[in-house]
């Protein structure tokens, strides 16, 4: 009740947006732009906060997902004129780093892991396993690059470098959004777009975060020991709330898990 009282000024509020987990469209308990919307609106929105903060623990995943994420996310911190930090938990990478890039500033512990600026495509090939045993893929496509890259049919050339201009391109995006959003903060000098990652105050000389803090106590530091911290998070279907699994949730778990791993985490 003490914002309605005259002449007593609230504390000021800050709204932290939890983003948890692989970036992928469609899937349940991932982040993707449908999902996360209406969330990202009311951080924004709701109490008008003096800032929002991003708490941000993902290894990456669709560059598409991670683009209109961090578009949202702008659009809305103009529109507003709020401010934007990013805080770093196990891992941003990838994905995780572009929409950490979305922020104004970022911040991480001294274990946390960034970068990996790149794109990545990855499968299997069963042409010779079919072979053995004798099964015949039949495809028919109206269209000469309709079946590209086709796990059952022997790797062609013409694909493989279809594929990597694919890479290219969306790499080039990513590139450019981090050189945007970081600026001259940037380090010119180093390598930063071959897909590395840093630890901790690693990433310092490169410019791609801007120190090591942790949420509370920096928004305490920048706002004052009276800030309140208003928390936003995506919130698990139903049926994982009470325990129970369905096979989709149950393989969307172990993709999660596995995205991690790649980070030894």
């Amino acid at each position: 009740m003490r914002r309605f009282i005259p002449f007593v000024k609230s504390p000021p509020v800050v709204s932290v947006l939890r983003l948890q987990g692989v970036i992928a469209a469609g899937s349940r308990g991932t982040l993707n732009d449908q999902a996360l919307a209406g969330l990202i609106q009311k951080a924004f929105t709701k109490g008008k906060p003096e800032a929002v903060a991003l708490s941000i623990n993902s290894p990456g995943g669709s560059p598409t997902q991670s683009s209109l994420i961090a578009a949202r996310i702008r659009r809305l911190a103009e529109e507003k004129e709020v401010k934007v930090y990013a805080f770093v938990e196990d891992v941003a990478a990838s994905g995780g780093y572009y929409i950490a890039c979305a922020a104004d500033e970022i911040w991480v512990d001294r274990h946390s892991i960034t970068g990996s600026i790149g794109v990545i495509s990855a499968g299997f090939g069963f042409n010779e396993l079919m072979s053995r045993y004798g099964i015949e893929r039949r495809v028919y496509t109206a269209g000469k690059s309709k079946s590209l890259a086709d796990p059952f049919r022997p790797e062609k050339d013409e694909d493989v470098a279809r594929i990597k201009a694919l890479q290219e391109h969306i790499h080039a995006g990513f590139i450019d959004h981090v050189k945007t959003r970081r600026g001259d903060r940037l380090n010119a000098e180093m390598e930063l777009f071959d897909g590395s990652v840093f630890v901790g105050d690693e990433a310092m000389p490169t410019g791609l975060i801007d120190g090591v803090g942790h949420l509370v106590p920096k928004m305490k530091e920048v706002f004052g020991d009276k800030v309140v911290l208003k928390p936003y998070a995506q919130r698990k279907p139903l049926l994982s709330r009470f325990g129970a699994r369905i096979v989709g949730d149950a393989m969307a778990e172990v993709e999660d898990r596995a995205a991690f791993a790649r980070f030894g985490l």
